[in-house]
């Protein structure tokens, strides 16, 4: 049975008769809208990001975490063309109107023009960080492009030039839907949608968090915006920017990807096996489809027994489901006699009961625990740069004690040792705290040389972090040394032994890699699974790390023994 089994990413549609989903499983699959049932399936060797039909029905372009782009026949996804040259993930690809050419966006910074043989014919450079969209305007003669640089470039071409530069004010901006006529909406990681129209530029607050996406629907005149503070709304751009419909985000849906089906019928990226359904009109959700995947998200040590959650948000203590939270959570971190969690609802649980500890307006991605004054806390990190801390009585009341601005974007990790609060951002940037008093003590905004993807705790207020540049640095004090690792895909998780003397790292391409600090040598490399390592823990009892993975298993990682102690 064709289904996905990690989280969907993309989604497309054509005709109201084609739905063709992207998934975290490496999945692109193929559905036939009437009956929901999957007709064919295809690969990558890595994430599958996006997906696109071309305005015919007859192709599908995927873009994937493996560096390319991929051409596939409709309905056989027969492979006709591999669109390579990229130096990093390809975001998103986008069909030429009328002609047989495809535009990739690349986290190289570039943007590139392919023909349906898979030949380059041009790349647009100009970008300083990472192309997250590209959208053809102009009947096919320019091309628009959004980045993580905070700007929104229009190229030709005709000429293979820039012909407009608009900084955004330096906010990431992930998404850029242009209509017939020219004019260009971007969403942006304030919750912004900013309208480009002539030489005007038009700033209107949309969401209460970062925009993930905009899609238009032009003959409708209807641009619907996906945003992380778990809602849609859906814009009627026929005279200006005019909200018409507004709808909340069921926990399996995950605001990343949706496309028309239908005038009142949006297809929406899960967390489950397929796509689900809403319509815009009365509100309504079908997902009657969507079965639980069991990814694993994090992995922890709680009193000896060890505990996962995922996409599902079903906690299981050594393997056993015993809790559910209702939502996808990303981590899990033992407080006194809880054990926090969290995720896409932006809701803080304890993992052991399931119980709802707290609500914030965006998703959350990691946490630490520390003590303050002889009460233990933990640190939490939100996708919109907030530290929410907490303390946890003796009796297990949990009380709300303050909100540290960590970063302006996404915390993407954060640890604690010695007094100090460690944070590293989506923007490459660390932060450090004390514990005593809250206040930030120092910061490096270019911690990384790409998006830092998380952190650990060593001895003596020291910290690694890792990165997308594949980079390991440990920090003593605020400077950093940097250690290559060995892994040739972004580096998404990083632990530590107690005594720092051993650092592991975890990739997307499912590569486990082991740094000996006191040689600076990595004394071990293995690739348990071709799924992604999406978190890593040490396992104090046995003296070796654990290693979850998008596969829904948990690998132990032996430490190896050095030389000088055999």
């Amino acid at each position: 049975m064709i289904r996905h089994h990690s989280p969907i990413s993309g989604v497309a549609a054509h005709g109201g008769r084609l739905v063709a989903t992207a998934g975290y499983d490496n999945q692109l699959v193929l559905w036939d809208a009437h009956t929901r049932r999957a007709l064919a399936r295809a690969v990558h060797d890595h994430l599958t990001n996006q997906v696109s039909f071309s305005p015919d029905g007859r192709h599908l372009v995927s873009s994937s975490s493996d560096y390319t782009a991929r051409l596939w026949s409709v309905p056989d996804l027969k492979l006709l063309a591999v669109l390579c040259d990229h130096e990093d993930d390809v975001e998103m690809s986008a069909f030429h109107p009328s002609a047989e050419l495809i535009a990739t966006a690349s986290r190289d910074h570039r943007v590139r023009v392919y023909d349906f043989s898979g030949t380059l014919l041009h790349t647009f450079t100009g970008h300083t960080a990472d192309v997250i969209s590209v959208e053809w305007a102009a009947d096919g003669d320019e091309l628009v492009s959004s980045s993580d640089d905070g700007t929104v470039k229009r190229w030709s071409l005709r000429t293979g030039g820039l012909l407009r530069d608009s900084d955004l004010g330096g906010v990431e901006t992930d998404t850029v839907a242009v209509t017939p006529e020219g004019t260009v909406y971007a969403g942006n990681d304030e919750g912004e949608i900013v309208v480009l129209a002539g030489d005007g530029t038009d700033v209107h607050r949309a969401h209460a968090a970062g925009v993930k996406r905009l899609v238009l629907d032009s003959a409708q005149g209807r641009l619907v915006s996906l945003s992380y503070d778990r809602t849609l709304r859906v814009w009627d751009v026929t005279g200006g920017l005019r909200p018409v419909a507004t709808s909340t985000f069921p926990a399996d849906v995950w605001p990343r990807s949706c496309a028309f089906l239908d005038g009142d019928t949006l297809a929406f990226a899960t967390f489950g096996s397929s796509y689900a359904l809403h319509r815009i009109t009365d509100g309504t959700w079908d997902l009657d489809h969507v079965e639980p995947t069991h990814g694993v998200n994090a992995v922890a040590m709680h009193e000896g027994r060890r505990l996962t959650v995922g996409d599902a948000g079903i906690v299981r203590t050594d393997g056993v489901p015993s809790a559910e939270t209702g939502s996808l959570c990303n981590f899990l971190t033992p407080v006194g006699g809880r054990v926090f969690s969290g995720g896409q609802l932006g809701v803080v649980f304890d993992a052991l009961t399931g119980e709802t500890l707290y609500r914030h307006r965006s998703p959350l991605n990691c946490a630490a625990a520390f003590d303050r004054a002889g009460v233990v806390h933990v640190v939490v990190g939100a996708y919109t740069g907030e530290g929410l801390v907490f303390s946890v009585r003796d009796d297990g009341t949990v009380v709300h004690e303050a909100t540290l601005p960590l970063h302006t974007g996404a915390v993407k990790g954060v640890a604690v040792s010695d007094g100090r609060i460690f944070a590293v951002c989506a923007d490459a940037a660390a932060s450090w705290f004390s514990t005593r008093d809250l206040a930030e003590v120092a910061r490096v905004d270019a911690a990384h040389d790409r998006i830092a993807n998380g952190c650990a705790a060593l001895p003596g207020a020291r910290f690694a972090s890792v990165s997308r540049d594949r980079v390991l640095r440990l920090w003593d004090g605020h400077a950093a040394s940097a250690h290559p690792t060995p892994h040739d895909h972004s580096v998404k998780c990083v632990a530590a032994t107690p005594d720092g003397r051993y650092v592991a790292t975890g990739s997307y391409s499912g590569l486990v890699a082991l740094l000996d600090t006191a040689s600076g040598t990595w004394p071990m490399v293995r690739r348990p699974t071709t799924a992604g390592i999406s978190s890593l823990c040490h396992d104090p009892r046995r003296a070796l790390f654990l290693a979850g993975s998008y596969d829904g298993q948990v690998y132990e990682i032996e430490i190896p023994e050095p030389d000088g102690d055999r």
